[in-house]
């Protein structure tokens, strides 16, 4: 027995070494870490347990035979991160290029189910060439195991994407289908084709950072949620949004420890917002000031900045805030930044997080860009989502809230639990300019003073339908409050919720717009 345990230790440490340290170094050369080291950064220290680290391929053919290294080219496990279970996965490049065979595949498949069986999160640490060419077919078919376990643990365990290298072809559809992705500057690029078959099909050369960088991603196709210039700060940042998100869709965000009073006033809401409609401010000093300590997580930060997605504790409780930017083309809602909403109110929604909507919208941005881009179809999709979540629900109408945008923004029409407002809100179909120039626009036509007749009738417009406390006199606003108090009103409106129940038609699932 002695000797046999003697065995079973040098081979666990031959398998920690991995295949070589010339294929290390060539990692170390390109600035990635090994895939253990980067399970090290990930987890609890000294919590990570491996499965399968004895799997070895069985294919031959084209040279496999004589290749078969142990763990096959990914290594599986779970851990903990801040002291809960998380399963977590990770291509090792070193090994076959990190490509995806059938045991590669049945790794992954097995640790998937695994995680599903104990109800905890799922990371992914994407590092791999995509198919192994010479397993043919196999390979394929273990990319569709993992493709509908993503989509059958969709909203129930939460799925991270850490994109550390390539990941190309079919490879890149597992972190599409997944809650969250996290990119790294010029180590990691995500693409369907790469940049040779690009330019022998269009012609047009480029690069593959250029093709499917973390920049592009993570600025204009809103892949990425997430970019960082090194795999530290971005694995840094995958413990902290765990800690923010429950292990399943049956648990609650975990709880913490207030130190930020609840009842603190927040004067500083006075000077940061002007009372006129049409200046500009950062909705994201107005979030820090609301907030617990100041401190929120961004999601999406730099795809769509017309509006804010993040992640924050109010009164020690993890709370979802959406909010118009009007630093961003005025706050307005387009296509993508419906889009962002949409997909970020979801995940809230399967995760039980409460909603807090900070609204300052004009409306959608018209041109025929956007009309021809479907954002009727895309706007609808967060229609959709507010309307669907079950969550608490609170909306807060800091300025103007004008048409569709203000219905779409979790208004009382759509079901939102509490609606509040600032004594500064403006809430109408449109603008009082825009609406004297509809409703008077023959008056002001035949007048010998068509400008004085024009101010006029703005302003009596704005008397009439645009004064802060119609909305409110109408039941579409719960309550006109004081800014100062925005704080606390939240918090305490949140833990009046806190045991929200709301159960929806007995259905297969919606069919919500695409």
């Amino acid at each position: 027995m002695a000797d046999r345990v003697a065995e079973l230790a040098e081979l666990r440490e031959q398998i920690l070494e991995g295949p070589s340290a010339k294929a290390t170094e060539a990692q170390k050369a390109k600035g990635k870490l090994t895939a253990r080291e980067r399970l090290e950064l990930l987890f609890d220290k000294g919590t990570f347990s491996e499965t399968e680290a004895f799997r070895r391929h069985r294919a031959t053919g084209f040279g496999l035979e004589a290749r078969k290294p142990y763990t096959d080219g990914v290594v599986t496990g779970w851990g903990e991160v801040d002291g809960r279970t998380v399963f977590a996965y990770a291509h090792d490049f070193r090994i076959f290029g990190g490509a995806l065979g059938e045991a590669h595949a049945q790794k992954i498949h097995k640790l998937m189910d695994l995680a599903e069986t104990a109800g905890a999160p799922i990371v992914g640490l994407c590092d791999g060439a995509g198919a192994r060419i010479q397993e043919g077919v196999t390979a394929l078919a273990g990319y569709g195991g993992i493709f509908q376990r993503n989509v059958r643990n969709s909203g129930v365990l939460p799925q991270i994407s850490v994109i550390m290298g390539p990941c190309a072809g079919g490879a890149a559809y597992s972190p599409a289908l997944t809650d969250f992705v996290f990119m790294v500057r010029g180590t990691s690029q995500m693409f369907i084709t790469g940049p040779d078959v690009v330019q022998a099909v269009t012609g047009e050369q480029i690069t593959q950072e250029g093709l499917g960088g973390a920049d592009v991603h993570a600025e204009t196709s809103g892949v990425a949620h997430f970019a960082y210039d090194d795999e530290e700060a971005a694995l840094e940042d995958v413990r902290h949004l765990l800690s923010l998100l429950p292990s399943n869709n049956r648990e609650m965000p975990p709880s913490e420890i207030a130190h930020d009073p609840a009842d603190r006033r927040t004067e500083r809401l006075l000077d940061l917002v002007p009372a006129d409609g049409n200046r500009p401010y950062d909705m994201r000093a107005v979030i820090e000031e609301i907030v617990d300590d100041g401190d929120f997580f961004e999601v999406h930060e730099r795809w769509a900045p017309n509006i804010i997605c993040a992640l924050a504790r109010l009164g020690g409780e993890v709370t979802g805030i959406v909010a118009n930017q009007p630093q961003r083309l005025a706050g307005v809602l387009d296509i993508e930044s419906s889009e962002k909403a949409a997909r970020f109110v979801q995940m809230c929604d399967a995760f039980n997080v409460p909603l807090v909507t900070l609204v300052d919208v004009p409306g959608f941005l018209p041109g025929v860009d956007q009309e021809h881009g479907g954002v009727i179809r895309h706007g609808a999709k967060l229609l959709y989502a507010y309307c669907n979540a079950t969550v608490p629900r609170i909306s807060l109408v800091l300025r103007k809230a004008y048409g569709g945008a203000y219905i779409v923004m979790d208004s009382r029409s759509i079901g939102v639990d509490l609606a509040l407002a600032w004594p500064t809100n403006e809430i109408a179909v449109m603008g009082a300019e825009g609406a004297a120039n509809v409703v008077f626009r023959r008056e002001i036509a035949a007048s010998d003073d068509p400008e004085a007749t024009r101010q006029a009738r703005i302003a009596e417009y704005r008397d009439e339908l645009m004064h802060p406390y119609y909305a409110a006199e109408r039941g579409l606003v719960d309550d006109v409050i004081d800014p100062a108090m925005t704080r606390t009103a939240l918090i305490d409106a949140l833990t009046m919720l806190r045991n929200k129940h709301a159960a929806l038609p007995a259905r297969k699932h919606g069919n919500q717009p695409q």
